[in-house]
């Protein structure tokens, strides 16, 4: 046996003693999946405490897990990395390692970040999703909503919410039907790279952050020489990629991209005060021409306590919501969302009725995930 090896039986978990191989394998377990979905995401190893694990959103304990010490995590997690990653992390303290592991008999991609903290190694294993879901069962208000992007051919659409709320999900789904559809160059920017597209009707290429560019904003500067019809930027996290996805939408190009935010209103705000202040007039006249639609989505925890389901606040550039954000008037926009059910719009506290009327969320969920702190009186009436 290798001195690190994947099938090394070293962790005592369960009642019996476990591989990393093992631990990986829950992933896949058909227990915590629903509908062909795992519903852990990550693995968790930190000194002075059992391998934890992300399923539907909270972080548990393995079940009889033992206490980890950096030894053990070492054994668990060596197996996964080469020579020269080892090697690396073992350096300096101040190292870090962030890399991919294939488990070819289950067919999964993960991502590994091993890192240090005040009580020694640590690291997290997040699985990369297998299947990219179909559109129709992503879980819109309505079909006109996703109908309605899957036609576009040009302008900006955000896709926005906290990590872990399904925003590549949400993006993947709609690119890849996309792909299957129509007869298009599309390029991806990502970090990491999350599901795996094969080119169909489409012709597609995959970027990964750290691999095939530097920075998101020196890869949409390249992909823009590409011949591009449709661009998906993993984040836009800086005033220049910014600005470059507002200049790509504006030149006949359909951007996909995200933002961390909590809702749609919030979404201006964080992409308008990326810029100096002295030019929030200019950005805000920019982006209402550019923009196509916002999504905000969040995951929620379903009433059957099996998985959560997705919940989302929809905007679209219609007459009036343009002149509302060159005008800065962003507080009116949630009206105009509210009124807009004939455009595909919703906002988040419709969605949530809708879900807690169709018994699919408890009215508990409802209120607590609401934006709007009179989401009580709301369900009331």
């Amino acid at each position: 046996m290798n001195e690190y090896d994947l099938d090394h039986k070293v962790y005592s978990a369960l009642g019996e003693k476990i591989s990393i191989k093992g631990l990986l394998g829950r992933f896949s377990d058909p227990q915590f999946q629903e509908d062909g979905i795992s519903r852990i995401s990550d693995l968790h190893f930190k000194v002075k405490e059992p391998v934890r694990y992300r399923h539907d959103g909270e972080l548990e304990s393995i079940p009889g897990g033992e206490i980890l010490d950096e030894d053990l995590i070492i054994a668990l997690i060596f197996p996964l990395l080469n020579d020269k990653k080892r090697s690396y992390i073992l350096q300096s303290k101040t190292h870090v390692i962030d890399t991919g592991f294939y488990l070819g008999n289950e067919g999964i991609n993960f991502r590994v970040n091993l890192f240090y903290d005040r009580d020694g190694i640590a690291c997290v294993i997040r699985m990369l999703p297998k299947h990219i879901p179909e559109i129709q069962k992503i879980g819109f208000m309505g079909n006109d909503v996703w109908s309605d992007l899957v036609g576009l051919s040009q302008g900006l659409v955000l896709v926005t919410g906290v990590t872990g709320s399904g925003k590549s999900t949400t993006i993947s789904s709609l690119i890849n039907y996309i792909n299957n559809s129509r007869k298009l160059r599309i390029i991806t920017l990502e970090d990491p790279i999350e599901y795996i597209f094969q080119s169909e009707q489409a012709l597609i290429s995959q970027r990964e952050l750290g691999t095939h560019m530097v920075s998101f904003s020196d890869g949409l500067r390249s992909a823009l020489r590409e011949d591009p019809d449709v661009i998906y930027i993993g984040e836009i996290r800086d005033a220049e990629t910014a600005a470059l996805a507002l200049s790509a939408s504006e030149t006949g190009h359909l951007v996909f991209a995200t933002l961390h935010t909590k809702d749609v209103t919030g979404t201006f705000g964080r992409f308008i005060n990326m810029f100096p202040a002295n030019r929030s007039t200019e950005i805000a006249t920019q982006l209402s021409f550019s923009l196509s639609h916002i999504i905000s989505q969040k995951l929620v925890p379903r009433l059957s306590g099996n998985g959560r389901i997705a919940v989302f606040e929809i905007l679209k550039n219609v007459s009036g919501i343009g002149n509302m954000i060159r005008s800065e008037k962003l507080p009116q926009i949630l009206g105009k969302i509210e009124t807009g059910a004939m455009y595909g719009m919703n906002t988040l506290e419709q969605h949530l009725i809708a879900r807690y009327n169709d018994d699919e969320i408890s009215r508990a969920v409802a209120i607590s995930y609401a934006n709007d702190p009179t989401m009580e009186q709301r369900l009331e009436n």
